[in-house]
């Protein structure tokens, strides 16, 4: 399989292989969080030597970027907000990032790979790499802000692009905590604190909420 690989030349033929490897990646992605897949457990999952992976992606982490790219992509493409008919104060602000909360909720590959993408998938890519990441970063921010914007009109678009940066950030924050270890569960059973997927689908919605209403307030004074 490496000699075939090592022979793609063809434009179409560099297409298949970096598919084969993203698709590998946002495999292994689904199966274990960003920290615990290596270069060398993708090359294995595709067959092929660590080298030959190099070949159409600069790093691991340039891989992952592109899947995380491709998974935000995706989730905005089944995002929908029903802000409700409503009359009581700010229940559309707290319909909508409720709703948005639980979309997030349900995507744990796309929320581990934003608590892992400044810290981790940004360090290690070419100007290159970081140039495209950065512009698709922000059509996709720009998008999701429009999204926020359109169903919740108080905000402009500074505020809505405020938002949508914001849920990328708090997810970030939040998304480790969702899957702690086992010595973290144990100690947190025994002083009875929160832990665990309740923890972050708690917090992320209560945060969430108070970001939009917050904003909304503004907006309206």
């Amino acid at each position: 399989m490496s000699t075939t690989f090592q022979r793609a030349r063809r434009p179409e033929q560099v297409a298949a292989r970096r598919a084969a490897i993203l698709a590998a990646a946002a495999e292994l992605l689904r199966e274990r969080r960003v920290a615990d897949v290596s270069l060398r457990d993708l090359a294995c999952r595709v067959g092929l030597a660590k080298s030959n992976v190099l070949r159409y992606f600069d790093s691991r982490e340039a891989i992952f970027l592109e899947v995380l790219d491709r998974t935000w992509t995706a989730w905005l493409d089944r995002l929908e907000l029903d802000p409700g008919r409503a009359k009581a104060r700010y229940a559309r602000e707290t319909r909508v990032a409720t709703e948005v909360a639980r979309s997030l909720i349900a995507e744990p590959l796309l929320c581990d790979l934003w608590s892992a993408m400044a810290a981790v998938l940004e360090r290690n890519i070419s100007l290159d790499v970081a140039r495209d990441f950065k512009r698709r970063f922000t059509v996709n921010t720009g998008r999701f802000a429009a999204m926020v914007r359109t169903a919740v009109p108080v905000l402009d678009d500074a505020a809505a692009t405020h938002f949508a940066g914001a849920v990328v950030v708090i997810v970030a924050g939040l998304a480790p905590h969702a899957t702690p270890t086992d010595t973290v569960r144990a100690a947190c059973a025994e002083l009875d604190l929160p832990c665990g997927a309740g923890l972050f689908t708690e917090g992320l919605t209560e945060g969430l909420v108070n970001q939009l209403v917050g904003l909304a307030a503004r907006a309206a004074t």
